[in-house]
């Protein structure tokens, strides 16, 4: 968590609300607009032109099994469409290089499915949530329990609902000032497979925090806004409080 910028963040730098489709995470920060975009997620029926954070995700598991050589940049384009085609086509589904909810099953992306078909429990994230969630909990609490990593996303998932503050994932996460991790680029690091259960965890109802829209390591925390803050609960080396 960010140490001295956190005061504020409660209410400054509302993300500006973008159109998107079904059950979908479209928001983009005031600043770091560029980066929000990669992650902004779009789950509908992908096909050749469409951009987004599911489109992404689509790319880098297809290039993680070897039928996707090219850029993991959110954009579907020809050699995307190519990838799908084989993947298809390897999967004994029609080769027509769109992603509709048979290849986004095959592809494992489960939570997609589940948007698709309108299920609005916890599977109203999609698969790119729970990547980009994943992503944040590794870079600011792979050192911490568990528990403790839960813990972090919980509070992610806490300010999406929060009319505080954005009501996206990546929005949250991107804000200005909010997150070390994304200011000192730890962002970026690609989560290990304790991060992703934890996001997993946490987006399925389990949050250790009792509700917390806040955590910091009084360590290093040096605003004395924070430390206002009611503390409802300590995990490891974090204080989590609202």
């Amino acid at each position: 968590m960010k140490k001295a910028l956190i005061t504020g963040i409660a209410a400054a730098m509302i993300c500006t609300a973008i159109t998107c489709g079904a059950g979908a995470l479209q928001h983009t920060a005031t600043a770091g607009a560029e980066e929000i975009a990669l992650t902004a997620v779009t789950t509908a029926v992908l096909r050749q032109g469409s951009k987004g954070g599911e489109v992404k995700e689509v790319q880098r598991r297809l290039k993680q099994w070897g039928y996707y050589n090219g850029q993991v940049d959110g954009v579907f384009g020809a050699a995307t469409t190519e990838a799908v085609k084989k993947f298809q086509s390897k999967n004994g589904l029609t080769a027509d290089g769109i992603v509709g909810k048979a290849t986004y099953a095959a592809l494992g992306m489960n939570a997609s499915v589940n948007v698709l078909q309108g299920n609005n429990s916890s599977s109203s994230y999609t698969s790119s949530d729970l990547y980009l969630l994943a992503k944040c909990i590794y870079a600011e609490a792979r050192g911490e329990s568990y528990t403790g990593q839960v813990a972090v996303g919980a509070v992610i998932l806490n300010r999406v609902r929060s009319s505080s503050f954005p009501n996206t994932i990546s929005g949250v996460i991107y804000q200005r000032g909010a997150f070390t991790a994304v200011d000192d680029g730890q962002i970026n690091l690609e989560p290990d497979q304790t991060a992703l259960n934890a996001a997993s965890d946490a987006i399925n109802g389990w949050d250790p925090t009792y509700g917390c829209l806040y955590y910091y390591n009084p360590a290093v925390a040096t605003s004395s806004w924070i430390f206002g803050r009611q503390t409802v609960t300590t995990i490891g080396k974090h204080v989590f409080a609202i």
